[in-house]
């Protein structure tokens, strides 16, 4: 007769052994394994990968993200790894599919790597490293696009999710592969000026907007008047919102459209509704930055 801990440990081996013939263990915190082909096409779809891209890969395994996206895409990039047996195997890809000038993999712990660079970012990573790169991924440049395999980044909420059939993945829930996509929101939180130049001189407003990742709302203000904002949407560094001024004034809609960069905004408003609707340039400038999460 077999002992419950004969039994116990069978059981635990046959829950285990499928993971670890998909799995390697990594170096550091990380258990390599090897995303999909056909998912990592789709991550740099999404991403909308093209030449002017350089791709970072955090956990780049065997190269394949930064490899694909060099050859089939046309971009630039690098991986980091700690594992060095992935790393030669990675620059022999490299090298093998003609890309070694412009997707190369090194040596790094994936929090020390540094992000500047990327325009797209991609990992595979799970949650709990995900959120604990997601300060340093909210201080890259506005209209950075991330793209994950299966795991989100906690109260960062994707702009887009798609699942895949992926008959060929054993790991995570098998057969279904997730793939988030962010854009690095420029951060606004504060109180704005604004200002718009037009014969009609419109109202100089204040704009004071609260923020949450790449969600945001506020309030327009001008003398005695206060206006909720209708329609705000930030994406990267495009900001648009509107309002309707109060009945009796001229032109009663009002609809902003601009480019944050850093402390300025400066695009477009529209004055008004059909025929008699005025656009004119548009900026405001940032009087008092409020904090924003991370």
């Amino acid at each position: 007769m077999k002992s419950w801990k004969w039994i116990v440990g069978c059981a635990l081996l046959a829950l285990v052994l499928p993971l670890r013939l998909q799995a390697q263990e990594g170096v550091g915190d990380v258990v390599y394994v090897p995303t999909p082909q056909i998912v990592v096409d789709e991550m740099l779809r999404m991403a909308k990968v093209g030449p002017k891209d350089f791709v970072i890969d955090l956990g780049s395994g065997d190269g394949r993200m930064v490899i694909t996206a060099a050859k089939n895409f046309g971009a630039r990039g690098f991986g980091v790894d700690l594992d060095t047996v992935l790393l030669k195997l990675s620059n022999e890809n490299a090298q093998r599919e003609g890309v070694a000038d412009r997707a190369r993999f090194i040596e790094q712990n994936l929090f020390e790597t540094d992000l500047s660079q990327a325009t797209v970012i991609t990992s595979y990573l799970l949650p709990e490293m995900n959120e604990k790169l997601r300060p340093k991924i909210l201080d890259l440049k506005p209209g950075t696009r991330v793209v994950a395999h299966d795991y989100h980044m906690g109260e960062w909420h994707a702009d887009e999710m798609r699942t895949l059939d992926v008959p060929e993945k054993k790991v995570g829930n098998p057969g279904k592969s997730y793939i988030y996509r962010w854009t690095v929101p420029a951060k606004i939180a504060g109180r704005w000026q604004s200002q718009a130049a037009s014969g009609a001189q419109p109202a100089n407003w204040e704009f004071e907007f609260e923020q949450r990742f790449q969600m945001f709302d506020g309030v327009a203000k001008s003398g005695s008047q206060k206006i909720t904002l209708r329609v705000p949407k930030l994406e990267g560094d495009q900001l648009s919102f509107m309002f309707f001024t109060k009945p009796g004034d001229s032109a009663t809609r009002q609809e902003f459209k601009g480019t944050v960069k850093g402390d300025l905004i400066e695009g477009t408003l529209r004055l008004g509704d059909g025929a008699g609707q005025k656009q004119m340039p548009w900026s405001a400038k940032l009087t008092q930055r409020a904090a924003s999460p991370q």
